[in-house]
């Protein structure tokens, strides 16, 4: 094993790996192809009769890391983020994918080769999918409510444990479904890691970031102003009238963002819908 490689492999892929090149192991790993991009691959295999998930990177390329530095964009260089992240989320209570094995080697960033393999979060389905029929059918409102506090809750914890995701959609929010969820009993595990950020302090700016894509993506599942009110209480942890006295302008300006989101999505994705 090469001096600046970088390697952690437990349970099974350890006993199945022994005495092997961990980063060759992953490499011949079979399984469904998710994502298949250049110096990227994500799919789903199956060991010791459990679902896991295997993102491999090889590398962005000097290109893509300065096309991502002009556009005052960090690049992704490899699996190192997701990897930091799940350990973040765990020290700070949030519920999120376990890592079974990572590893990183190589010092030329654009050439560097990493991956990471999850636990697969089964059965389990996204606050997507879950909350899509709710203007048409209203849920049950205790576990609305849940939900809700929960999502402000794991939100609020991250950001205050000075990180941000970058993606921060209702997507990446698992609802577990054993036990089936109660407003007293639910699970809810917080994935897609690899492009978020880790500092002492989560800077404003990308704190409303995430709030913003958070509120975007729950434009449709026919939340009413008592439920959004509901988040802001208890994201900020404060009363509701300090809250909206003392942050106005930042509530103005996520809905602002909010619009400017839903716009471009329709313009990107659905420009049928927009006319």
């Amino acid at each position: 094993m090469s001096a600046s490689a970088t390697l952690f492999v437990d349970e099974p892929f350890r006993s199945l790996w022994a005495g092997r090149d961990p980063f060759d192991m992953v490499e011949a790993l079979q399984g469904e192809v998710f994502r298949e991009l250049e110096g990227r691959r994500t799919l789903r295999v199956e060991a010791g009769g459990r679902g896991y998930f295997v993102k491999i990177h090889r590398g962005v390329g000097w290109r893509e890391i300065f096309k991502n530095l002009l556009s005052a964009r960090l690049p992704v260089l490899g699996a190192r983020n997701e990897w930091q992240a799940i350990r973040q989320l765990d020290e700070l209570g949030v519920a999120t994918m376990k890592a079974v094995a990572y590893g990183e080697r190589g010092l030329n960033p654009a050439r560097q080769h990493s991956f990471i393999v999850t636990e697969e979060l089964a059965p389990t389905v996204s606050l997507e999918d879950y909350c899509r029929d709710w203007a048409r059918c209203p849920p049950d409102s205790a576990l609305k409510r849940a939900l809700i506090e929960r999502v402000a809750d794991m939100v609020r914890r991250m950001h205050e444990g000075g990180m941000n995701h970058r993606d921060l959609y209702i997507c990446h929010f698992l609802l577990h479904l054993e036990p089936a969820p109660t407003p007293a009993a639910l699970r809810l595990s917080l994935i897609d890691l690899h492009r978020s950020q880790i500092r002492t302090r989560t800077p404003r700016r990308w704190r409303d970031k995430d709030l913003a894509a958070l509120y975007f993506s729950a434009l449709g599942i026919g939340l009413t102003r008592r439920d959004k009110l509901r988040f802001v209480r208890r994201y900020f942890g404060r009363p509701l009238r300090e809250v909206l006295r003392d942050e106005a302008v930042l509530l103005a300006r996520l809905e602002a963002q909010a619009g400017r989101l839903h716009a471009r999505y329709l313009r990107k994705y659905a420009p049928e819908a927009a006319l």
